[in-house]
């Protein structure tokens, strides 16, 4: 089957531009792809100069392969290096690097498809002596040595150049030519098929070697292999600083550009940077140009009855520092500096909030935590609360909109009704469900993932100009690409977030999980697994730990979710007055309640009904969010249960407890825990606390959580879910009391 994006590539190369190398380099990469010989007859055969008929399937033949066989890749690779930019969305090489679809190829200044292609401007008529003086004027001071060649000899069956003449400056050559107004009677007779060539750079007299050079002020560019017109568009293109731009009279343009170095040594750089410049802008140049001693074809000259013509002088930039400047500004994709007193006149507008205290739209937001902790679930629930426009987690509001959610980890059937169940899980109307889902449009990638760099543009391409707030991307180590502990490798990782963000003008979400072991001990920035890019990268992490609740928590929840099932009988029945507020509070008294005024066969129900809602409560995990954050002030942890398939706001009860930490990094408290002895002494110690500050202000006679909480130096909330933890007082309202011994239910 073809590919269509390598026949692209195909067509795009010019087999005219090519070394015999990247020809054959075609050749070995179309056989290995299954493509017949003929397919590269007819590529080669656009190079009319140097196709022969037969010669593809005589090399086709010697094309045997082994480990390591050329493949179309290789093509591609060729493709891009001479300007290609790839088909829409195609997808890159591992070791590419993706920048945004418009911009432009590092370091490339021409754009391949918009070439100003114009035909060479040689007239009929011309002043042969009148060139050569031009040029001279153009290159040459006039008191400084020209050499030049008219005399030649075959070698290899190709004209070569003798040593030449040095002996006359530019200003004797230009008043013997503008004298005698006839250029052979100057330089003397050559060869008409030979021609005639001249050194561009000044010399000493005495000879035109590189030790006999001057003034390192011109270097020459040449490529032989590619249309005379386009040369001559890529040359303008590219801007280069010609101080002439000569017709060789065969298959090249020679341009003398401006390097003007001061020695040798930077000679050599600056003739290297120009000859990369060159080459990444599709100009393959002869790399024996490079010497300052290099001769160059002479103006004025007929070859092979072709004229070597002066084409035009000072093109482009003034001089080196100008076009260096200009390419380096032109390939540099990164935004302008600005002066901050000029803005600060008229300041941009910030972003408005997607999530309210936490994230701007078109900003990163990474959340992280251990697995099982929901975190599919907690996006999920992110999802509809920006299509709903309803508050996330119960305490996040977020801005209403489009979401394009990217699944990597379910298959599709359970990814759609894990949506459905989530909403109804979430209280939302069942009436509203189809047009808030209508605001979501989710990607299934479950078996078909790429890894990040490939995934971006594909993503760009779907989500464009649909007005998406977020793109939420679950999780990452799918299309995670390098070393995750590489800081270097996961800043390029990232940067394909920012890609995102820039172009489709929306946040990108992204979940990520934890290093293994305890994470209580670190910091939250600092516990997702790898290097500690993930964390510094986004401008809000979201950090989800794991709590472990105490015994008397655990029986707070039981002692909840039998209160509740007692009313919910009670109120069933007829028998709603029955119980009080406070009495709605006590396991015990509903218990008592119900015997009351049930029958045996409903007091059954309800014990059955008890054991699954403490079954339920027992499954329910506890969670706490804390927040890293850029552009809003760090919040206070949020504390959850996970009470499947949605996150609840706890109500106070998780509030004192600390995520379990690793006992190697805690020291004496480390030891506690490994020794099972840490939760104990905690909650023996919380209990004493509390008795000691009852006993406190017993002495002012009410007790009050005001009172405890200031003797304490607490806040009084947290006061109140100590005493509700501890399960031995009593709190109405304000007021606090001792429990009779016996009646902690």
């Amino acid at each position: 089957m073809e590919n269509q994006d390598l026949l692209e590539a195909l067509d795009f190369l010019d087999p005219g531009t090519l070394t015999y190398e990247e020809w054959t380099i075609v050749g070995m990469g179309l056989k290995q792809a299954g493509y017949p010989v003929t397919s590269w007859e007819q590529w080669s055969s656009r190079d009319g100069g140097r196709y022969h008929r037969g010669e593809c399937a005589r090399k086709w033949g010697s094309f045997h392969g082994n480990a390591n066989p050329v493949t179309e890749n290789s093509i591609f690779k060729l493709a891009r290096d001479h300007g290609w930019g790839g088909p829409a969305g195609h997808a890159l090489d591992w070791n590419d690097i993706i920048d945004a679809p418009a911009a432009k190829t590092e370091g490339r200044v021409v754009d391949p498809h918009w070439l100003e292609v114009q035909e060479l401007a040689i007239p009929a008529d011309w002043d042969p002596a009148d060139q050569l003086v031009r040029y001279l004027q153009a290159l040459f001071e006039p008191e400084e040595h020209v050499a030049y060649v008219t005399e030649s000899y075959l070698r290899d069956a190709r004209y070569a150049p003798t040593k030449g003449c040095w002996d006359r400056t530019a200003g004797q050559l230009i008043e013997e030519l503008r004298h005698y107004h006839n250029i052979h009677a100057v330089v003397g007779d050559c060869s008409p098929e030979a021609g005639a060539w001249i050194c561009f750079n000044p010399v000493d007299g005495n000879g035109r070697s590189n030790d006999n050079v001057t003034d390192y002020r011109y270097a020459l560019v040449e490529c032989d292999n590619m249309e005379l017109e386009k040369q001559q568009a890529i040359i303008r293109q590219l801007e280069l600083p010609c101080a002439a731009l000569v017709y060789s009279g065969g298959k090249s343009l020679h341009a003398i550009v401006r390097v003007g170095a001061p020695d040798y040594a930077e000679y050599r750089k600056r003739v290297d940077y120009l000859y990369t410049v060159c080459q990444k802008n599709g100009l393959t140049l002869d790399q024996a140009n490079r010497n300052p001693s290099r001769l160059s074809r002479m103006p004025g000259i007929v070859r092979g009855g072709k004229k070597q013509y002066l084409l035009a002088t000072n093109l482009g930039k003034a001089c080196w520092e100008e076009w260096r400047d200009w390419v380096e500004a032109e390939t540099d994709e990164l935004p302008d500096d600005e002066d901050l007193g000029e803005e600060c006149k008229n300041p941009p507008a910030l972003a408005d909030a997607l999530i309210e205290g936490v994230l701007r739209r078109g900003h990163k937001m990474l959340l992280a935590g251990p697995s099982k902790a929901g975190k599919s679930f907690a996006l999920i629930e992110l999802c509809l609360a920006i299509a709903s426009g309803k508050p996330w987690l119960g305490r996040f509001n977020c801005a209403q909109g489009k979401v394009y959610y990217v699944n990597l980890e379910l298959d599709r059937a359970s990814c759609i009704n894990r949506f459905i169940e989530v909403y109804k899980a979430m209280g939302l109307p069942e009436n509203q469900m189809q047009t808030t889902m209508h605001n979501i449009r989710i990607w299934n990638l479950r078996g078909a993932s790429v890894p990040m760099d490939k995934l971006a543009p594909k993503l760009i391409r779907r989500a464009s100009k649909k007005g998406y707030l977020a793109v939420i991307i679950d999780p990452i180590y799918k299309v995670l690409t390098g070393d995750e502990n590489s800081a270097d490798q996961m800043a390029k990782f990232c940067n394909q977030f920012d890609l995102v963000c820039r172009e489709l003008g929306c946040a990108v979400i992204y979940c990520h999980h934890h290093s293994k072991g305890l994470q209580g001990g670190k910091k939250s920035m600092d516990r997702a697994s790898g290097s500690g890019v993930f964390a510094r990268d986004p401008d809000a992490m979201l950090d989800m730990t794991e709590l472990t609740p105490t015994d008397a928590i655990r029986d707070q929840l039981h002692n909840k979710a039998a209160c509740a099932a007692c009313r919910e009988l009670l109120d069933a029945h007829g028998h709603g007055d029955a119980y009080s507020q406070d009495d709605a509070c006590s396991r015990s008294r509903m218990l008592e309640i119900a015997k009351e005024h049930l029958g045996l066969a409903d007091l059954r129900a309800l014990d059955a009904t008890i054991a699954d809602r403490k079954k339920h409560a027992d499954g329910m995990t506890a969670w706490r969010i804390e927040g890293t954050l850029r552009e809003f002030a760090r919040f206070e942890p949020v504390n959850l249960w996970f009470d499947y398939p949605i996150h609840k706001l706890d109500t106070g009860l998780l509030e004192d407890l600390q995520p379990d930490a690793d006992p190697r990094t805690t020291g004496r408290a480390g030891a506690a825990k490994r020794w099972g002895q840490g939760k104990t002494d905690k909650t023996k110690k919380s209990g004493q606390e509390l008795s000691t500050a009852f006993e406190a202000c017993t002495m002012d006679g009410e007790v009050t959580i005001y009172a405890m909480a200031e003797y304490m130096d607490l806040k009084p909330r947290t006061v109140k879910s100590r005493l509700k933890a501890d399960g031995g007082y009593w709190i109405d309202g304000e007021k606090v009391g001792r429990k009779e011994p016996g009646s902690r239910g």
